[in-house]
């Protein structure tokens, strides 16, 4: 059963005549051309790339919210802003990963199942941090903000496990049976 369309990139066209060397010669050094730039600029406008962006952002918006709130209970805010904080930074980490193509270089970590992982650990704490920051808000209204961009932050997360789950487990399975 495949999940999905394979694509297998030739320098050769099959339904017309080979091309010449000069042109194959071109065609290979501009993909070589792609494969060595710095950055993925692809990445940028990806689902997953902007996905991550919206999480940092959310993320954020929630830290700041709570920071600039007046606290109805030191420990519970205190661990909401730990919790996304440490989010925000593993997040923006594997952001950086994918625009630098690190990943490519560093083959001894298997980076769909470490950020799956990290997602999964991640979404549990950051859902449990906006519970508890919700039930001690007592209707102030910053305090309020950051739970809810905390639970915004929870839902984007929860879409980026099944992303990654869909990558690291799925596509796994599948490259098996072939």
């Amino acid at each position: 059963m495949s999940h999905g369309a394979r694509v297998i990139r030739t320098g050769v066209s099959s339904g017309g005549p080979a091309a010449p060397p000069a042109a194959a010669a071109t065609t290979a050094s501009s993909s070589a051309g792609s494969d060595a730039e710095l950055m993925d600029g692809a990445y940028f406008r990806s689902c997953a790339g902007m996905l991550k962006v919206a999480q940092m952002i959310s993320l954020l918006v929630g830290f700041i919210s709570v920071n600039n709130s007046t606290w109805t209970d030191y420990s519970a805010y205190s661990y909401f802003q730990i919790v996304t904080m440490c989010d925000l930074v593993m997040i923006l980490f594997f952001y950086i990963i994918h625009i630098f193509r690190i990943y490519r270089k560093l083959t001894c970590v298997s980076w769909p199942l470490a950020e799956f992982l990290h997602y999964l650990i991640g979404t549990i704490l950051l859902l449990i941090a906006s519970i508890v920051a919700a039930s001690k808000s007592f209707n102030l209204t910053g305090l309020v903000a950051g739970a809810t961009f905390g639970f915004l932050a929870t839902i984007l997360c929860v879409l980026s496990i099944w992303s990654s789950y869909k990558v690291s487990c799925i596509t796994q399975s599948t490259s098996k049976c072939h």
